[in-house]
């Protein structure tokens, strides 16, 4: 399964951004989601910004994808 990530802008350099969430940093390409600056937020899949998003938006869906990681049965942990 593929999943696109909000991120959070920390830099631009060209078409290459440093980008944040949950305090895991990374590079994507920003070229088709030009112009970009910092502080906006990217939906990031495969090492690509393919699109734009609000502050709020990003704040909500990395919001659902939490409630997600915390409603799924941990790692190692029994049913019994």
């Amino acid at each position: 399964m593929c999943l696109a990530v909000p991120m959070k802008v920390l830099e631009v350099k060209g078409t290459q951004g440093t980008l944040e969430v949950g305090g895991v940093i990374r590079t994507a390409d920003l070229s088709l989601v030009e112009p970009i600056s910092v502080g906006h937020y990217v939906i990031v899949h495969a090492g690509f910004a393919i699109s734009t998003m609000n502050e709020d938006e990003a704040q909500k869906t990395l919001a659902l994808f939490k409630e997600l990681e915390n409603a799924a049965p941990q790692e190692g942990a029994s049913d019994e």
